[in-house]
């Protein structure tokens, strides 16, 4: 595996402040966030203390998931990085949805001239009845639908947005990034590969196309603002021996990824957070990406409780950690943190982020990069 600078120094290094590029034809105050301390990082390399903020799918706390509007909106708010999901279309393009199926992301159930496009698949292991997938579909077609939010009962207010935007391919994002990524601004990107044992057996594999796009547009070099992503350690090992680019495995709390069960063999997520499992997932991986509550889980009364040994295990293996998915709403935040009964109201989103920064956590995946960026400053603020 080559050496590879760490994505917090690439982001740090671009500058000490940055100014946030808006949407077109807004006219907001420039975000800025203040410069960061340096120390060693795991691996004895130079980097940026201050945690990344990847905005996940987008600013999807505020706008449809995966859209060019959502993305947008995100780098809007100061975040540091974009972390799109890639799925394939029937042409073999990349396009940001977080599962190939489609009913529930998108109007295509409203679309009579679609409608016999709907079945049933397995896809990973998991029945997936009556829907629409995105491997049906060439890009074409798929440019005709438009997003609707996932989250409908959570999320009320982003219904507002439904029908208005576009599926983004993963080439849309990247320049929207580049073109945001100026003035001394360095917009990180964030992509993971969604089901790629699945995609591979309908040979529409997805490394080879990602891997493409990111020597395409200049993106793989030891400096550059990419990190890749799976579930799936094949997956990885594959983009390790092509990129140069910093890879994150992605860990969840139970069971195993989907090629371990299609091969018969290969480390359950269980393995992965040991620290035996840990030193083998620095052989091809940069970084760990575990749900929250392997970092800190929570008690059984759904508190947070303390944290594990993970971070310092894996910091011990040469690997930095990222945790993932903070939202704001109760539904998602520990019950001692919550406010009220509605599941959909604001919850101290403040104080969870505050424990996982002091947990020793270099990222977070956050649906609200804005409240992120602002507990990311009290935390260095409080450091001072």
């Amino acid at each position: 595996m080559p050496f590879r600078r760490p994505l917090h120094a690439v982001i740090a290094s671009a500058a000490a402040v940055a100014i946030a590029v808006p949407p077109a034809g807004s006219n907001p105050e420039p975000i800025s966030t203040s410069a960061a301390p340096k120390q060693a990082s795991a691996s004895g390399q130079a980097m940026d203390q201050r945690p990344i903020v990847f905005a996940h799918r987008g600013a999807s706390g505020y706008r449809p998931e995966h859209t060019i509007e959502a993305y947008e909106f995100a780098i809007q708010m100061g975040s540091d990085a974009l972390e799109p999901d890639l799925v394939a279309t029937k042409d073999g393009v990349l396009v940001a949805r977080h599962e190939p199926w489609l009913g529930h992301t998108t109007d295509v159930a409203d679309r009579p001239e679609f409608a016999d496009r709907q079945t049933t698949k397995t896809v990973s292991g998991r029945l997936i009845e009556d829907e629409w997938f995105a491997e049906d579909f060439t890009l074409a077609e798929l440019k005709t639908l438009r997003a609707v939010e996932p989250l409908q009962d959570i999320r009320q207010h982003n219904t507002i947005y439904d029908g208005r935007f576009e599926i983004a391919t993963f080439q849309e994002i990247i320049d929207l990034a580049k073109k945001a990524s100026r003035g001394g601004r360095q917009i990180g990107l964030f992509p993971e590969t969604k089901h790629p044992t699945y995609f591979r057996s309908i040979g529409l594999p997805l490394e080879e196309p990602l891997i493409d796009i990111i020597k395409r547009n200049g993106l793989n070099r030891v400096n550059g603002p990419v990190l890749v992503q799976s579930f799936e350690p094949t997956s990885l090992r594959k983009l390790d021996d092509a990129l140069k680019v910093p890879v994150v495995q992605a860990i969840t709390t139970s069971g195993a990824p989907y090629d371990t069960i299609a091969n018969g063999e290969g480390p359950t997520y269980a393995d992965m957070v040991t620290p035996e499992g840990l030193e083998e997932i620095a052989t091809y991986a940069d970084w760990i990406g575990p749900n929250k509550n392997l970092v800190i889980p929570r008690e059984s009364d759904g508190s947070l409780g303390e944290p594990s040994s993970l971070v310092a295990d894996a910091k011990a293996a040469g690997l930095d950690v990222m945790a993932w998915t903070f939202r704001n709403e109760n539904q998602y935040l520990p019950t001692d943190l919550r406010w009220g009964d509605d599941p959909g109201d604001y919850g101290d989103a403040f104080a969870e982020f505050q424990a996982f920064f002091e947990a020793g956590v270099e990222g977070v995946w956050a649906d609200n990069p804005d409240t992120a960026m602002m507990a990311r400053d009290d935390f260095l603020n409080g450091q001072d």
